[in-house]
């Protein structure tokens, strides 16, 4: 999609609903969205689901963002506290139950915000696993509210040359061999496999339930 067209569709949105939003990652390849949001209307609230997991170079280049950009980049917690994500041994969750882990940390906090917006923009890309290829650009999602995925059909060489354009900021890990970037615990560096295989190394888990138990499937 064109940003010509990126553009139109936000408008339209902003003339046909209240309120809208996005979210973001803030890996390397989420400064794309975010340089096209600041440049179509940086007034858009942006939220980073900060779990409190993350590695602190991607705190880091949360600020540098905001900054070069002229956007506001709102953390969005879980409102349960660390204290009570262990168990009766002192293990956080993520340690023996990292679906409980990321409701908990990413969805719930998402969805309690859903329920008071009307469009929520997301950078998801198809070519990232098998769930995202079967995402639409437009998605019915919970509290019935629409979900926009306007990178969703860029490639990665698409997503590279805008960087390379505009000259913008890649994450401070992304040259150490981290191509996926989550939160600490979960993340590994790459050793020849796809980009999203760095995430819950040795799991049977790829997705952190946010693009799928938040959308409404067909």
């Amino acid at each position: 999609m064109r940003i010509h067209d990126i553009e139109v569709k936000i408008h339209n949105y902003q003339n046909q609903y209240h309120k809208i939003f996005a979210t973001s990652s803030l890996q390397s390849h989420s400064v794309v969205l975010l340089h096209i949001l600041s440049r179509i209307d940086s007034s858009i609230p942006i939220y980073f689901v900060n779990t409190g997991f993350h590695f602190p170079e991607t705190i880091a280049y949360k600020e540098k963002i905001a900054q070069e950009f002229g956007i506001k980049i709102h953390d969005l917690n879980s409102v349960v506290s660390k204290n009570l994500q262990k168990d009766s041994k002192g293990n956080l969750l993520f340690t023996y139950d990292p679906d409980y882990c990321c409701f908990l940390n990413k969805i719930q906090p998402v969805e309690l915000l859903m329920a008071e917006m009307d469009v929520w923009i997301s950078g998801v890309r198809a070519n990232q696993s098998e769930n995202r290829k079967r995402l639409h650009e437009e998605e019915a999602a919970a509290h019935g509210i629409l979900r926009y995925h306007p990178l969703l059909r860029w490639t990665d060489e698409q997503i590279n040359d805008y960087i390379s354009e505009y000259k913008l900021p890649k994450h401070p890990l992304d040259s150490k061999g981290y191509l996926s970037i989550g939160c600490e615990p979960c993340t590994r560096k790459v050793t020849g496999e796809n980009g999203r295989d760095s995430r819950w190394f040795g799991m049977n888990k790829t997705e952190c339930g946010l693009n799928t138990d938040l959308i409404i499937k067909k």
